[in-house]
């Protein structure tokens, strides 16, 4: 589906990891500059291989991946590390300073910048993403959101344009992953494109924008939210349901509830103005 003014374009990508198994089938899609989009689909489904080609992590077996007008082909990953930051699933596979300030500091400081511009930077998304007081400590004696957020920070440090985060919310409780999404919807406000790839259905229907559903390696649907998540007949195929409360508006359909309805507060006002209709 063609985009406008895309950051991301993957055109007939195939992936087949040296065991021979082939996690992508000529998927092609856009990603729009200033987007925010979620990856879903089950576990070996192929959301983390395709999101892994978007920085070089991963080099497709066939295919091409435009990145901000670069071939990831022809590219390092050092260099697409400055385009595209990438957080993985679990924050502890990335740490390995002993100091949040280190931490925040070691991409910057592999680019080559002057001492200035790096404690510029450092303190600029300390202060962002609200670890200015926790900067001397070592990133393992923080809980799993602020490990997240150090993370997420020393990302941004490198000053991408597209963050892609991989399970944001695994290992948290509904209070720190609202404040891990407002996080992202906030730097996403700032003109970063955001990618997700989660499980969490109510956090894609309150926070994403467009969606791609995946299945056995290809795309099997995409569209805006409530696109997406009213198509319940395609979702099941994947193995997919949406949140609860678009479930109930597909129920409600023919008294007249949309089946687009994405969260509670949307189905309060519109049983609101049945209930002011009928009194």
């Amino acid at each position: 589906m063609s985009k406008v003014n895309p950051i991301i374009q993957v055109k007939d990508l195939w992936y087949a990891y040296p065991d021979g198994t082939t996690a992508l089938k000529g998927v092609s899609l856009d990603v729009s500059r200033g987007e925010f989009l979620a990856v879903i689909g089950q576990n070996g489904s192929g959301k983390t291989t395709l999101a892994k080609h978007f920085n070089g992590l991963l080099k497709p077996t066939k295919g091409i991946v435009i990145v901000d007008g670069v071939d990831t082909r022809k590219t390092s990953t050092s260099t697409l590390a400055t385009k595209v930051g990438y957080t993985f699933q679990n924050p502890d596979h990335q740490i390995c300073c002993p100091t949040v300030e280190a931490e925040v500091a070691f991409g910057p400081k592999q680019l080559d910048l002057s001492e200035e511009e790096i404690r510029r930077r450092v303190d600029k998304w300390l202060g962002m993403l609200g670890l200015e007081g926790f900067r001397d400590e070592h990133p393992f004696f923080l809980n799993k959101a602020e490990r997240q957020r150090v993370t997420v920070a020393s990302m941004l440090a490198m000053e991408p344009e597209v963050l892609v985060v991989d399970e944001p919310t695994t290992g948290m409780d509904w209070k720190q992953s609202y404040a891990a999404l407002d996080m992202l919807k906030s730097l996403n406000a700032t003109g970063k494109t955001v990618i997700i790839i989660t499980h969490n259905m109510r956090l894609v229907a309150e926070y994403a924008r467009r969606v791609i559903v995946m299945l056995d390696g290809l795309v099997l649907i995409e569209g805006s939210v409530e696109e997406v998540f009213s198509r319940s007949d395609i979702l099941s195929k994947a193995f997919l349901r949406p949140p609860q409360v678009t479930e109930l508006a597909h129920k409600l359909k023919e008294f007249g509830v949309p089946p687009t309805v994405l969260n509670v507060q949307q189905m309060h006002g519109i049983l609101g103005r049945f209930y002011e209709e009928l009194s």
